[in-house]
Protein backbone atom coordinates (compact mmCIF):
# COMPACT_ATOMS: atom_id res chain seq x y z
CA UNK A 1 0.00 0.00 0.00
CA UNK A 2 1.27 3.49 -0.87
CA UNK A 3 2.84 5.49 1.97
CA UNK A 4 0.58 8.40 1.01
CA UNK A 5 -2.53 6.25 1.43
CA UNK A 6 -1.27 5.06 4.80
CA UNK A 7 -0.52 8.66 5.77
CA UNK A 8 -4.00 9.87 4.85
CA UNK A 9 -5.55 6.93 6.68
CA UNK A 10 -3.45 7.63 9.77
CA UNK A 11 -4.39 11.33 9.73
CA UNK A 12 -8.07 10.50 9.26
CA UNK A 13 -7.88 8.11 12.21
CA UNK A 14 -6.13 10.81 14.23
CA UNK A 15 -8.85 13.40 13.58
CA UNK A 16 -11.57 10.87 14.41
CA UNK A 17 -9.73 9.94 17.61
CA UNK A 18 -9.42 13.60 18.62
CA UNK A 19 -13.13 14.14 18.00
CA UNK A 20 -14.03 11.00 19.97
CA UNK A 21 -11.81 12.13 22.85
CA UNK A 22 -13.47 15.55 22.93
CA UNK A 23 -16.93 13.97 22.87
CA UNK A 24 -15.92 11.68 25.75
CA UNK A 25 -14.41 14.42 27.92
CA UNK A 26 -16.66 17.29 26.82
CA UNK A 27 -19.89 15.49 25.95
CA UNK A 28 -22.19 18.01 27.61
CA UNK A 29 -21.38 20.62 24.95
CA UNK A 30 -22.77 18.54 22.08
CA UNK A 31 -21.43 16.97 18.90
CA UNK A 32 -21.18 20.13 16.82
CA UNK A 33 -19.32 22.02 19.56
CA UNK A 34 -16.66 19.31 19.68
CA UNK A 35 -16.48 19.02 15.89
CA UNK A 36 -15.86 22.75 15.67
CA UNK A 37 -13.08 22.43 18.24
CA UNK A 38 -11.46 19.90 15.90
CA UNK A 39 -12.03 22.31 13.00
CA UNK A 40 -10.45 25.15 14.97
CA UNK A 41 -7.43 23.02 15.86
CA UNK A 42 -6.97 21.95 12.24
CA UNK A 43 -7.32 25.53 11.04
CA UNK A 44 -4.63 26.86 13.37
CA UNK A 45 -2.32 23.92 12.63
CA UNK A 46 -2.81 24.22 8.85
CA UNK A 47 -2.22 27.99 8.92
CA UNK A 48 1.06 27.58 10.81
CA UNK A 49 2.38 24.78 8.57
CA UNK A 50 1.40 26.32 5.23
CA UNK A 51 2.63 29.77 6.30
CA UNK A 52 6.01 28.22 7.08
CA UNK A 53 5.98 26.46 3.70
CA UNK A 54 5.09 29.60 1.75
CA UNK A 55 7.15 32.22 3.57
CA UNK A 56 10.19 30.24 4.78
CA UNK A 57 10.58 26.80 3.19
CA UNK A 58 9.49 27.89 -0.28
CA UNK A 59 9.21 28.14 -3.15
CA UNK A 60 7.14 31.32 -3.40
CA UNK A 61 3.79 30.22 -4.93
CA UNK A 62 3.33 33.35 -7.05
CA UNK A 63 6.64 32.84 -8.83
CA UNK A 64 7.00 29.06 -9.01
CA UNK A 65 3.62 27.37 -9.57
CA UNK A 66 3.67 23.86 -10.96
CA UNK A 67 6.92 22.81 -9.27
CA UNK A 68 7.50 19.35 -7.82
CA UNK A 69 6.03 18.59 -4.42
CA UNK A 70 8.36 18.69 -1.43
CA UNK A 71 8.10 16.34 1.53
CA UNK A 72 6.77 19.12 3.75
CA UNK A 73 4.15 20.12 1.18
CA UNK A 74 2.95 16.52 0.90
CA UNK A 75 2.81 16.22 4.68
CA UNK A 76 0.66 19.35 4.93
CA UNK A 77 -1.71 18.07 2.23
CA UNK A 78 -1.97 14.61 3.80
CA UNK A 79 -2.78 16.18 7.18
CA UNK A 80 -5.48 18.43 5.72
CA UNK A 81 -6.83 15.70 3.43
CA UNK A 82 -7.44 13.46 6.43
CA UNK A 83 -9.27 16.31 8.16
CA UNK A 84 -11.45 17.22 5.17
CA UNK A 85 -12.51 13.60 4.72
CA UNK A 86 -13.47 13.47 8.40
CA UNK A 87 -15.36 16.77 8.28
CA UNK A 88 -17.09 15.90 5.01
CA UNK A 89 -18.38 12.68 6.53
CA UNK A 90 -19.48 14.50 9.68
CA UNK A 91 -21.33 17.21 7.73
CA UNK A 92 -23.14 14.66 5.55
CA UNK A 93 -24.12 12.51 8.54
CA UNK A 94 -25.43 15.40 10.67
CA UNK A 95 -26.67 17.44 7.66
CA UNK A 96 -25.37 20.73 9.05
CA UNK A 97 -23.98 22.38 5.91
CA UNK A 98 -25.40 23.61 2.62
CA UNK A 99 -24.41 22.73 -0.92
CA UNK A 100 -21.78 25.47 -1.24
CA UNK A 101 -19.81 24.25 1.78
CA UNK A 102 -20.12 20.61 0.67
CA UNK A 103 -18.89 21.64 -2.79
CA UNK A 104 -15.93 23.40 -1.16
CA UNK A 105 -15.04 20.27 0.83
CA UNK A 106 -15.43 18.07 -2.26
CA UNK A 107 -13.23 20.29 -4.41
CA UNK A 108 -10.63 20.57 -1.65
CA UNK A 109 -10.46 16.78 -1.30
CA UNK A 110 -10.24 16.22 -5.06
CA UNK A 111 -7.67 18.98 -5.46
CA UNK A 112 -5.36 17.56 -2.81
CA UNK A 113 -5.77 14.02 -4.16
CA UNK A 114 -4.92 15.22 -7.67
CA UNK A 115 -1.90 17.21 -6.49
CA UNK A 116 -0.55 14.27 -4.50
CA UNK A 117 -1.14 11.91 -7.43
CA UNK A 118 0.57 14.20 -9.97
CA UNK A 119 3.47 14.92 -7.64
CA UNK A 120 3.49 18.63 -8.52
CA UNK A 121 1.75 21.95 -7.79
CA UNK A 122 1.99 21.26 -4.07
CA UNK A 123 3.00 24.85 -3.37
CA UNK A 124 -0.23 26.15 -4.92
CA UNK A 125 -2.26 23.60 -2.95
CA UNK A 126 -0.60 24.74 0.27
CA UNK A 127 -1.28 28.38 -0.66
CA UNK A 128 -4.95 27.51 -1.19
CA UNK A 129 -5.07 25.73 2.18
CA UNK A 130 -3.54 28.80 3.84
CA UNK A 131 -5.98 31.18 2.14
CA UNK A 132 -8.95 28.97 2.97
CA UNK A 133 -8.03 28.40 6.62
CA UNK A 134 -6.81 31.89 7.54
CA UNK A 135 -10.39 32.97 8.33
CA UNK A 136 -11.31 29.68 10.01
CA UNK A 137 -10.47 30.74 13.61
CA UNK A 138 -12.68 33.81 13.22
CA UNK A 139 -15.53 31.74 11.80
CA UNK A 140 -15.36 29.27 14.68
CA UNK A 141 -15.05 32.07 17.24
CA UNK A 142 -18.22 33.61 15.81
CA UNK A 143 -20.07 30.30 16.24
CA UNK A 144 -18.81 29.82 19.82
CA UNK A 145 -19.84 33.38 20.69
CA UNK A 146 -23.33 32.69 19.37
CA UNK A 147 -23.68 29.49 21.36
CA UNK A 148 -22.42 31.13 24.55
CA UNK A 149 -24.77 34.12 24.20
CA UNK A 150 -21.99 36.66 23.61
CA UNK A 151 -22.46 37.31 19.91
CA UNK A 152 -24.57 40.48 20.29
CA UNK A 153 -21.62 42.35 21.80
CA UNK A 154 -18.76 44.50 20.59
CA UNK A 155 -16.59 41.38 20.38
CA UNK A 156 -19.15 39.73 18.08
CA UNK A 157 -19.17 42.79 15.81
CA UNK A 158 -15.36 42.91 15.78
CA UNK A 159 -15.11 39.24 14.82
CA UNK A 160 -17.63 39.72 11.99
CA UNK A 161 -15.81 42.76 10.58
CA UNK A 162 -12.42 41.06 10.73
CA UNK A 163 -13.84 37.93 9.12
CA UNK A 164 -15.46 39.80 6.22
CA UNK A 165 -12.42 42.00 5.53
CA UNK A 166 -9.91 39.15 5.76
CA UNK A 167 -12.09 36.82 3.67
CA UNK A 168 -12.47 39.33 0.84
CA UNK A 169 -8.77 40.24 0.86
CA UNK A 170 -7.54 36.64 0.86
CA UNK A 171 -10.14 34.98 -1.35
CA UNK A 172 -10.79 37.73 -3.90
CA UNK A 173 -7.62 39.82 -4.17
CA UNK A 174 -4.82 37.49 -3.08
CA UNK A 175 -6.67 34.50 -4.56
CA UNK A 176 -7.19 36.38 -7.81
CA UNK A 177 -3.48 37.24 -8.03
CA UNK A 178 -2.59 33.61 -7.32
CA UNK A 179 -4.97 32.40 -10.03
CA UNK A 180 -3.51 34.88 -12.54
CA UNK A 181 0.02 33.62 -11.85
CA UNK A 182 -1.23 30.06 -12.20
CA UNK A 183 -2.93 30.69 -15.54
CA UNK A 184 -0.07 32.56 -17.22
CA UNK A 185 2.60 30.09 -16.10
CA UNK A 186 3.44 27.28 -18.56
CA UNK A 187 4.37 24.83 -15.79
CA UNK A 188 1.06 23.85 -14.11
CA UNK A 189 -1.02 21.21 -15.89
CA UNK A 190 -4.29 22.25 -17.52
CA UNK A 191 -6.38 20.29 -15.02
CA UNK A 192 -4.69 22.12 -12.13
CA UNK A 193 -5.53 25.45 -13.76
CA UNK A 194 -9.16 24.34 -14.14
CA UNK A 195 -9.22 23.45 -10.46
CA UNK A 196 -7.89 26.89 -9.58
CA UNK A 197 -10.63 28.56 -11.62
CA UNK A 198 -13.28 26.39 -9.95
CA UNK A 199 -12.03 27.26 -6.45
CA UNK A 200 -11.99 30.97 -7.32
CA UNK A 201 -15.57 30.82 -8.62
CA UNK A 202 -16.58 29.06 -5.42
CA UNK A 203 -14.92 31.85 -3.43
CA UNK A 204 -17.19 34.35 -5.17
CA UNK A 205 -20.23 32.30 -4.16
CA UNK A 206 -19.05 32.57 -0.56
CA UNK A 207 -18.53 36.31 -1.03
CA UNK A 208 -22.12 36.65 -2.27
CA UNK A 209 -23.38 34.85 0.85
CA UNK A 210 -21.22 37.05 3.07
CA UNK A 211 -22.47 40.21 1.33
CA UNK A 212 -26.07 39.17 2.01
CA UNK A 213 -25.20 38.47 5.65
CA UNK A 214 -23.41 41.83 6.03
CA UNK A 215 -26.34 43.70 4.48
CA UNK A 216 -28.84 41.93 6.73
CA UNK A 217 -26.82 42.52 9.89
CA UNK A 218 -26.19 46.20 9.11
CA UNK A 219 -29.92 46.68 8.36
CA UNK A 220 -30.91 45.09 11.66
CA UNK A 221 -28.43 47.23 13.58
CA UNK A 222 -29.67 50.38 11.81
CA UNK A 223 -33.28 49.57 12.71
CA UNK A 224 -32.29 48.99 16.33
CA UNK A 225 -30.42 52.29 16.39
CA UNK A 226 -33.42 54.15 14.93
CA UNK A 227 -35.70 52.45 17.45
CA UNK A 228 -33.48 53.55 20.33
CA UNK A 229 -33.42 57.11 18.95
CA UNK A 230 -37.22 57.23 18.76
CA UNK A 231 -37.53 55.75 22.25
CA UNK A 232 -35.08 58.31 23.62
CA UNK A 233 -37.09 61.16 22.06
CA UNK A 234 -40.32 59.78 23.53
CA UNK A 235 -38.75 59.44 26.96
CA UNK A 236 -37.39 62.99 26.72
CA UNK A 237 -40.83 64.38 25.89
CA UNK A 238 -42.41 62.50 28.82
CA UNK A 239 -39.80 63.92 31.20
CA UNK A 240 -40.56 67.49 29.99
CA UNK A 241 -44.29 66.96 30.60
CA UNK A 242 -43.62 65.73 34.12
Amino acid sequence: MSPLVLGVGACLAGWIALYALLCYTNGSCGYEWNCRLVTLFHGILAICITAYIGYIDGPWPFNYPGTKNTTLQMSAMVLSLGYFIFDMGWCIYFQTEGLVMLAHHTMSILGMLLTLWLGESGIEACAVIFGSEITNPLLQTRWFLKRSGRYETFLGDLVDVLFVVLFVIMRVFVGGAMLYCELISPRPKFIIKCGGVAMYVLSWLFVADIARFAYHKSSVKHRRWKSRQVQAEVNGQEIKRD
